[in-house]
């Protein structure tokens, strides 16, 4: 394959009508827009409600615990760290894929796909996201059994709410940032619409479409994100294997610290279950003993550089380790990324890049798994996960009033040529009116027309409580249920 990865960049953005672009790619203006892309995106409200949504631990008050948005900035710094190493490694092997003078650019990409890459996910995470999908399930054929019957595509869509998916959505659709191609590209985790099954996703695309990545009402934007870029469908663009990369890398040891922070686990009971588990992780791969004291290493290097330090000892524990063990996968990350070049490039490649049978692998299975073992299996975080998920399950209750009525009443109350039934009336008043300006650009002049006026009313709600923060949710629900 003839790569020049000068074809993945664009100036381009959806809701410009800019004739073109130079047929010589102008580095300084690929600079000034990526530049200010990151000013939309840092300046953006759906950056700064990642301060107060879970990462693990719900309605933190401790703030040495990591919230959505200090987890987004170490991801961001990890990103930045690998395509670092890309580059340190094309060097040291003469090799340019079109890459040398885009550094600087490929650095802004990345930077900013790691901070929004958890801007979609609703309050509690992934248990909100489970609420979401499990109350549309439950409901919807009630609500709107014509709908569900008719449509039964788009009844699947509705029923999977996705944090990936609604970043997508959330970032062109509710806040129409008008990022540049290029940039919205890199949060584009995976490929497969909400309304296709899992069985029918080709083999070739298991990884890369075993979740859903956008909404079929983003879908006219995706096919054009494709087109635009030069990618095949159903593809990847380079720049989200190192944002995929980054996450991955990133929580898989600040979970654990968390834990630690808050006294959910000791760090002698921490450090044998990283020990322990390390070795069946080598076990479970294939990989040969030699490697079995890379992990013993490690924890032992961190134990002497803390108490030789003697200031903060958990605190500079982790630091070291993560020095023995995160930049290891940094490295590794980067080797991949070469490695499989030709598929990166095209973004077939069916895998993440620390997912390959490697020792780096093994690591980061080690750490996730401890992760599940210790963390989130303890008692307390699944007592909250569970308030969690009763408390955005109570919202959705509270506001399926609007889901209840005729497309025709419910447009009548959005007009104001109704203002009946009186409560559904006062409920859409508590709808954010850049959420209602969402669904009505949607369904204007037929706008989506494929796409019936009831599944952009259950967007409407889903964006609403989806956006809110874990504070927020609580505070509402706790209102609603007054009411009730």
């Amino acid at each position: 394959m003839d790569i020049d990865f000068r074809q993945r960049f664009s100036l381009k953005r959806p809701f410009s009508h800019n004739s073109g672009e130079p047929k010589t790619l102008d580095i300084r203006a690929l600079q000034r827009a990526y530049e200010s892309d990151r000013g939309r995106i840092i300046n953006s409200a759906a950056i700064r409600r990642l301060q107060q949504k879970t990462q693990v631990f719900a309605l933190e008050r401790n703030a040495a615990v990591r919230s959505r948005l200090t987890h987004s900035l170490e991801v961001q710094q990890t990103g930045r760290f690998i395509v670092q190493r890309i580059f340190d490694l094309l060097d040291e092997q003469q090799q340019d894929f079109g890459l040398s003078p885009m550094e600087r650019v490929l650095e802004t990409l990345v930077e900013m796909a790691c901070l929004m890459h958890d801007v979609g996910n609703p309050p509690f995470g992934h248990f909100g996201e489970a609420a979401i999908s499990d109350w549309f399930e439950t409901e919807l054929s009630i609500l709107n059994a014509d709908f569900a019957a008719n449509y039964p595509a788009l009844a699947q869509d509705i029923c999977h709410f996705e944090g990936n998916a609604q970043a997508i959505r959330l970032m062109h659709s509710l806040l129409g940032l008008n990022l540049t191609y290029s940039q919205i590209a890199g949060i584009l985790k995976y490929t497969r619409a909400g309304d296709i099954a899992k069985h029918e996703i080709p083999v070739d695309k298991s990884y890369l479409m075993k979740k859903v990545g956008y909404y079929a009402s983003e879908r006219q934007f995706v096919l054009q994100l494709w087109l635009q870029l030069g990618i095949a469908k159903d593809n990847r663009h380079p720049v989200s294997y190192i944002m995929e990369a980054a996450d991955d890398i990133s929580y898989c040891l600040a979970d654990i610290e968390d834990a630690v922070e808050k006294g959910i686990i000791s760090l002698p009971l921490l450090q044998q279950a990283l020990t322990e588990e390390y070795q069946r992780q080598l076990a479970a791969h294939g990989l040969p003993n030699e490697h079995a004291s890379l992990m013993v290493d490690a924890i032992r290097f961190a134990q002497n550089q803390s108490a030789r330090i003697n200031i903060n000892h958990t605190s500079q524990f982790f630091t070291f380790l993560r020095v023995k063990l995160i930049h290891p996968l940094v490295d590794h990350a980067a080797t991949e990324f070469i490695a499989n070049i030709d598929a990166v490039f095209a973004g077939n490649l069916n895998r993440a890049l620390l997912e390959d049978g490697s020792v780096c692998h093994a690591i980061a299975a080690t750490l996730k798994q401890v992760a599940i073992d210790k963390v989130f299996s303890h008692r307390e975080v699944e007592k909250l996960e569970l308030q969690g998920y009763r408390i955005i399950s109570g919202l959705l209750q509270s506001y399926a009033p609007l889901l209840a009525l005729t497309s025709e009443d419910f447009m009548a109350l959005v007009s104001g040529a109704s203002r009946k039934p009186i409560i559904a009336a006062r409920l859409l008043h508590r709808l954010p009116q850049k959420h209602l300006a969402t669904y009505k650009n949607a369904i204007k002049n037929g706008k989506n027309a494929e796409l019936p006026e009831f599944y952009h009313r259950c967007r409407l709600i889903q964006d609403y409580i989806s956006g809110m923060t874990d504070q927020f949710a609580q505070d509402e629900y706790r209102m609603m249920q007054a009411l009730d």
